[in-house]
């Protein structure tokens, strides 16, 4: 039977993704050492040669894994004594150590490197794109699908916390059967997602002024990121563009032809009745101007004052070209 791998170095500052590299770690070791014991010790409250003392032979015998929280944050005794350790590593012991960011015992990591520590990476995962990717990735592990509407709806509503987020993604795998639609988010999230983008784009494609400011003023307030509320107005704007493009068709067909669900194209063939090609390329124009300026871009226009003004700006502008004559 092959034996533990001794070593282990997690990186970067999501907590979620480094909690979960060390769960794989004690796993692993536990394939092989079922009855393995598991040791943590934190920088803030690390006495000195503690490591040393659990790295002791067992009186019983069994194997250890010794995680080593912060180490990004410890003083020089848990340095020290990680790197005294590193020079005649003990035999069943797996050494974990977890170092979110910075230089702080750069020596011990390229020693850690150098010995052969198993590498995983917890880089954060902070912006939209990060997690969309993340929620992808989650039910690429699952062996499940997702449509891209429906992760968008899913990291609008549960994606301040990847913590809350993973969680999400979990309940779906295990409760939904198939393809997971935006339906099935709106099911499970509905309270949450209902003052999101969704809703947003759909008051301000169809020209409801009062509604559509109602709604993004109570998700800001809510704390809800100027981003994704862009993100889903401009996927709004592109679908009824590409329906509209599309041309006459059942809605399954351009659903398979345009790599949408039936629902979204009968969806897009509504809202479009209110539109032209000139007011919705201007809308679209619109958006991409907000995006630019809610992520912090070059102005090309008068400076933005926030982030929350610039989306705030857009919906006002789509909202009034919907009810703007045609040319």
């Amino acid at each position: 039977m092959t034996a533990p791998l001794p070593l282990a170095l997690i990186t970067g500052p999501e907590d979620t993704l480094a909690e979960r590299g060390v769960e794989s770690v004690v796993e692993a070791v536990r394939g092989t050492e079922p009855e393995a014991e598991v040791v943590k010790l934190y920088a803030s409250t690390y006495q000195p040669g503690e490591l040393l003392v659990h790295a002791s032979p067992s009186l019983f015998g069994g194997w250890t894994v010794i995680v080593a929280h912060d180490v990004d944050e410890a003083d020089d005794a848990l340095v020290e004594d990680l790197l005294s350790y590193l020079k005649q590593p003990a035999d069943a012991v797996t050494l974990v150590v977890r170092h979110k960011t910075g230089n702080r015992g750069k020596k011990l990591l390229d020693l850690l490197k150098k010995q052969g520590a198993r590498l995983i990476e917890a880089k954060a995962v902070k912006t939209e794109k990060d997690k969309t990717e993340f929620v992808k990735g989650e039910f690429r592990a699952s062996r499940r699908r997702i449509t891209e509407e429906a992760v968008a709806a899913l990291v609008l509503a549960v994606g301040k916390d990847l913590r809350e987020l993973a969680g999400a993604c979990a309940q779906l795998v295990r409760d939904v059967e198939g393809m997971v639609e935006v339906e099935d988010v709106h099911t499970y999230y509905g309270e949450r997602v209902e003052t999101t983008g969704f809703k947003v784009a759909e008051a301000a494609l169809a020209g409801n002024h009062s509604e559509a400011m109602r709604l993004l003023r109570h998700a800001m307030l809510g704390g809800l990121d100027p981003v994704p509320i862009v993100a889903v107005l401009a996927m709004q704007l592109r679908q009824v563009g590409r329906v509209a493009a599309a041309g006459r068709g059942s809605a399954g067909q351009l659903a398979k032809d345009l790599g949408m669900a039936p629902w979204q194209v009968d969806q897009a063939r509504r809202v479009a009745q209110g539109w032209d090609g000139q007011r919705l390329g201007a809308a679209i124009e619109a958006v991409a101007q907000a995006d630019v300026d809610v992520k912090g871009g070059i102005r090309t226009e008068l400076a933005v004052r926030s982030p929350e003004y610039a989306v705030e700006r857009a919906v006002l502008e789509v909202c009034r070209l919907r009810h703007t004559r045609p040319s």
